[in-house]
């Protein structure tokens, strides 16, 4: 894979992590139902991807890595439900922009969890990232389903936010794509016991849409970031993970016409500054950081 074909894929997989939001709302199935289906067609997507195209060893977990996936897993299967609430009561555009507030979870949480001090320019993200959450909000009443939406996906990106730290503490241990494939499976047997009941009732049509969205949106997108970053430097996979919602926003504008106000464009853009300066700032990440940040989404 050359530079320019590695940055075209990265391109693609950020699409396709954008489209998460869409396929979610076109799908006419409960949340639960989503999002067990999108880990079980992502478990079949990355085992395939895992057998044929991927070089790395898996390695033997040892106990502290089982509890570190069981916990990941765990944390994945919250994020992905509140997620797809907040996409079915306040649509995609407001949900994926809440969730983009994960970066200014981070900062605050590796500084209490590591004591790390926190920068000032980290102070500034998440200053900004407050910010675009108050313009994006077209009211504060709680009885408004775009303002119970956003606190859905903002909870959806403190969940990432989690995951992220939690993924990062084992990315030097486990690979990826195992990683990303017993989170999946934890995910899974989380959601069957209330997605099973649904199923049967569950259109073909929604089928095809959760099908898209586990093997596209979280099988497929993961492996084009892993095979991208034998190529293309963590900063930049960083940056362009961070166009995420411009993607996401403007497919959801085309496809259902959820037109945003000037309100919600300025705090979006607030949103997504924040995001690439974070990603910018982090310059020293790693690429296994980025690899493991990718599969939790």
């Amino acid at each position: 894979m050359t530079p320019r074909t590695a940055l075209g894929a990265l391109h693609i997989g950020a699409l396709m992590f954008g489209l998460t939001g869409v396929f979610g709302k076109l799908a006419a199935a409960s949340p639960a139902v989503i999002v067990f289906g999108r880990a079980a067609f992502a478990m079949l997507a990355l085992a395939v991807f895992a057998r044929f195209a991927s070089n790395t060893r898996w390695r033997t977990p040892e106990a502290v890595d089982w509890r570190r996936l069981l916990l990941g897993g765990l944390l994945l299967a919250g994020h992905w439900v509140s997620f797809f609430i907040a996409v079915k009561v306040a649509g995609v555009a407001i949900a994926t922009l809440g969730f983009a507030s994960f970066p200014a979870f981070t900062v605050i949480l590796e500084g209490l969890i590591f004591r790390e001090r926190i920068r000032a320019n980290e102070i500034l993200l998440v200053v900004l990232v407050s910010v675009g959450l108050v313009l994006v909000t077209p009211d504060f009443d709680l009885a408004s389903g775009a303002t119970t939406g956003l606190l859905w996906a903002v909870g959806s990106g403190l969940l990432f936010a989690l995951l992220s730290l939690t993924n990062r503490a084992s990315s030097g241990r486990i690979p990826p794509v195992q990683a990303a494939l017993c989170q999946n499976v934890v995910v899974a047997l989380c959601l069957l016991p209330v997605a099973a009941p649904q199923l049967s009732d569950v259109r073909g049509l929604d089928w095809l849409w959760i099908g898209l969205l586990g093997v596209f949106c979280t099988g497929v997108a993961h492996s084009l970031f892993v095979a991208s970053l034998a190529v293309i430097k963590a900063r930049t996979a960083a940056v362009v993970f961070a166009l995420e919602p411009v993607y996401g926003i403007t497919v959801a504008w085309l496809l259902f016409n959820e037109n945003p106000t000037l309100r919600m464009l300025i705090g979006g853009a607030l949103i997504i500054v924040a995001i690439v300066a974070s990603s910018r700032l982090s310059g020293g990440s790693s690429k296994k950081t980025v690899a493991a940040e990718a599969a939790s989404h």
